[in-house]
């Protein structure tokens, strides 16, 4: 014998809503201070190595093959901007991270 589908109550409109809420609160991770903390100490050795690197580089080939220019600045300038473009990276990958949390949660509230 086939049912009628009933309009939805209100009681189970709320229970839908409250089980979507639990649901988006289960998914969503809290960063404290301690993420921020090591998101700044992940973007400041993203930075500080590659530009590191770069002058240990040029203070091994400035000492082996000496030339008219410095290779230790240059490279220490090569090796800041690898750091910034990977720090950028960094950075652009969680705002993504946090704007699509932030587009999830609109849309579960507008159901």
């Amino acid at each position: 014998m086939p049912t009628e589908e009933k309009p939805d109550s209100e009681f189970s409109l709320q229970v839908r809503q409250q089980e979507a809420r639990k649901l988006v609160v289960q998914k969503r991770t809290v960063h404290g201070i301690w993420f921020g903390l090591g998101m700044m100490g992940l973007v400041g050795w993203s930075v500080a190595v590659p530009t590191l690197a770069g002058a240990a580089l040029g203070i091994w080939i400035d000492d082996h093959y000496p030339g008219s220019h410095s290779w230790t600045l240059a490279l220490l300038v090569a090796g800041l901007c690898i750091g910034c473009a990977n720090a950028w990276h960094w950075v652009a990958k969680e705002n993504a991270a946090i704007s699509e949390d932030q587009t999830d949660q609109s849309k579960e509230a507008d159901e």
